[in-house]
């Protein structure tokens, strides 16, 4: 079992067991839009290479990910639960070897751990479910008190990159008049979203002390991550997070 070179693997002070890494565009014998590892089977590349994509990365891992059908919503289930066709956002698990995951091309991934390293989490926060309460949700899920957490933001869109509406920001505001800071304007009634920033005061409002990453942006490094906002036909990068043995 070994991470490919230019995988990213979280700069956080987690414990030894608990292992973690976001695929990029490297590797993989996808071609076209979704050249690399493409891991997403929903986006229109060809079924065969995703199922070879996916068959390479479980090879370095302790087991098959637990795939969920993303809704960007806001549930978060146990990853040792998940059945074919799960619909959810965010997984946890307190037992050893269950890979947890998700995939993004855009979306903000979310790694969580407890600093015991008891229990792993992963969720998928675009705009939506960061505005739905997927990471609340999945936090809830974990059984954690948020002090006791570490979170790492992995690759999104970065912060000059985001355009949106007035109604996206009206959401974040509405909830929260700290969330202004998050947008920047642009032409009149479009905005430039903070991704990392928003999730990050949803984390402190939760309590979260410790958060880490938030320092990449997808749509902007082309060599190595897939971005729906630039390329439109693309595939997916996954982020995983499990216990191990130390």
């Amino acid at each position: 079992m070994s991470i490919m070179r230019d995988w990213l693997v979280p700069d956080w002070p987690a414990p030894k067991n608990v292992k973690a890494c976001v695929t990029t565009r490297g590797g993989g014998v996808s071609v076209g839009p979704f050249a690399g590892l493409n891991l997403g089977d929903h986006v229109g590349d060809d079924p065969s290479n995703v199922a070879a994509n996916r068959a390479f990365l479980k090879n370095c891992l302790p087991s098959e990910p637990r795939w969920l059908k993303q809704v960007h919503g806001n549930i978060a289930v146990a990853a040792e639960s998940i059945e074919p066709g799960c619909e959810a956002d965010g997984s946890y698990t307190a037992k050893a070897d269950v890979v947890c995951a998700v995939l993004t091309a855009d979306c903000l991934p979310v790694l969580l751990t407890d600093r015991r390293g008891s229990k792993v989490a992963v969720a998928h926060a675009g705009w939506r479910g960061l505005s739905r309460g997927v990471i609340e949700q999945t936090i809830e899920g974990m059984g954690v008190p948020p002090p006791e957490l570490l979170v790492y933001l992995g690759p999104a869109i970065g912060p000059n990159r985001f355009e949106v509406g007035e109604e996206v920001r009206d959401v974040f505001l509405d909830d929260d008049e700290d969330a202004l800071t998050a947008f920047m304007p642009t032409v009149e009634g479009k905005w430039l979203a903070n991704l990392y920033e928003l999730a990050q005061l949803r984390l402190r409002r939760l309590g979260v002390e410790d958060v880490y990453g938030g320092d990449c942006c997808t749509y902007n490094d082309q060599d190595r991550f897939f971005s729906y906002r630039r390329d439109g036909k693309t595939g997916r990068m996954a982020s995983l997070i499990w216990l191990g043995n130390g």
